[in-house]
């Protein structure tokens, strides 16, 4: 009963954190066309790209801990991290300035992270 108690939790942990993921996604996005538009554009999309590495960071954490303790799949692990390395080269090419290659892996970002928060 308890194992079944932290599964659970850990499984609501991990929906949150994929959620809070994907909202930090789309609050990039809106920062992004404030970025185009505002003077404070660029300081919200610098702190938001911040933000969002961290939310990538927890669905990692989270990942694991659904794992651990409840004796789940690792695929979301993999999904994480997998998330993890996206999201530091959606910060690499937004530093180097590469809108080409920045604005469709956000969309993409944006996709997946949708795709997981509904397969949970």
């Amino acid at each position: 009963m308890a194992t079944q108690t932290t599964a659970q939790r850990s499984f609501s942990f991990l929906r949150i954190a994929i959620a809070l993921q994907t909202l930090t996604i789309f609050l990039q996005a809106v920062s992004a066309g404030l970025l185009l538009t505002t003077s404070y554009g660029e300081t919200l999309h610098s702190v938001g790209a911040r933000v969002m590495y961290g939310a990538a960071l927890l669905y990692v954490v989270a990942a694991v801990l659904a794992w651990k303790p409840g004796g789940g799949s690792p695929r979301p692990i993999w999904h994480a991290s997998g998330f993890l390395v996206l999201a530091s080269a959606q910060v690499a090419l937004g530093i180097a300035n590469v809108p080409a290659v920045h604005l469709p892996l956000g969309v993409l970002m944006f996709g997946l992270s949708v795709l997981a928060l509904t397969r949970r």
